[in-house]
């Protein structure tokens, strides 16, 4: 039976799921073609435990990094791979049919993605096992435990419940997401919610922060749209943003215009030192 779990990508994502998935004894592989992310992961991973770990119960699986040349090796005795490379349908396909080439027929191979559908990135690729592919799409875990699990229309019925069980058991919050979706269940409204927070700061109407405050204080949350968009990352806010602009031609263009003079000027979000807010 197999046991690991290989992460695709060790950013901001990737090394958090890494702590998930090993907070119950379970051998996580994460692969990175970059050294300094491997290594900034296990840093950050480290830091979860001692922090976060101490209260969940995590029983710290281990964790072993590869670099990308060494895929073959990173998906063996692997039951799920998980991608979590940039937002590009490009970048995600090129993965997927490798994963797909590479990963043993049993293995689930899973996209992270936050705007396209395992529907859209499997079309038209040359799979020999479409069946087992799936998007599994997590937020900001641990803090954040929701995962969004969504099948394309081959998926085997078997995979849906397993990784629901799974996930549960490595604290994740599971959300089956029945029909395919682009921007899965949170992500379309929170899309709308954003997308109308960026238009009113792009009209002068009121700053972020401004927007921020209004919002926290009336829907009591303790982040408000730019903060979480700071957070997120705004060339990763603007990708997804371009992604569903092509699936809807209705949408204002301002919102994004915004969101390229931000990336523009460097202003990428907590990630670059300041983004709509200075860290």
């Amino acid at each position: 039976m197999r046991h690991a779990v290989a992460i695709l990508g060790a950013g901001t994502q990737g090394r958090r799921l890494a702590y998930m998935w090993s907070s119950r004894g379970r051998p996580v592989h994460l692969i990175d073609q970059a050294p300094a992310a491997l290594e900034g992961a296990l840093k950050d991973i480290d830091n979860f435990k001692n922090t976060i770990g101490k209260t969940d119960g995590h029983q710290g699986g281990t964790i072993t990094t590869f670099r990308g040349e060494k895929l073959g090796e990173a998906l063996d005795d692997a039951w799920l791979a998980v991608e979590n490379v940039p937002e590009s349908l490009k970048i995600k396909r090129s993965v997927i049919q490798q994963l797909d080439e590479i990963a043993d027929a049993e293995t689930i191979v899973a996209s992270n993605s936050s705007s396209f559908t395992i529907q859209e990135i499997i079309e038209g690729l040359d799979l020999k096992h479409f069946s087992r592919c799936v998007s599994l799409h997590s937020y900001w875990p641990p803090e954040t435990p929701a995962i969004e699990i969504m099948g394309s229309s081959i998926t085997k019925s078997e995979i849906i419940p397993r990784l629901m069980e799974e996930c549960k058991a490595h604290g994740f919050e599971p959300f089956h997401v029945k029909k395919d979706s682009n921007g899965y269940i949170y992500n379309r409204i929170w899309a709308a919610i954003k997308r109308e927070a960026l238009f009113v700061a792009a009209e002068g109407i009121a700053t972020p922060a401004e927007i921020d405050a209004i919002y926290k204080s009336v829907l009591k949350t303790p982040k408000g749209p730019f903060e979480q968009m700071d957070t997120v990352g705004l060339d990763v806010v603007k990708d997804i943003e371009e992604h569903y602009a092509e699936n809807r031609e209705s949408l204002p263009q301002e919102p994004r215009d915004l969101l390229s003079r931000m990336i523009k000027g460097g202003k990428l979000g907590v990630k670059s030192g300041e983004g709509f807010y200075k860290y």
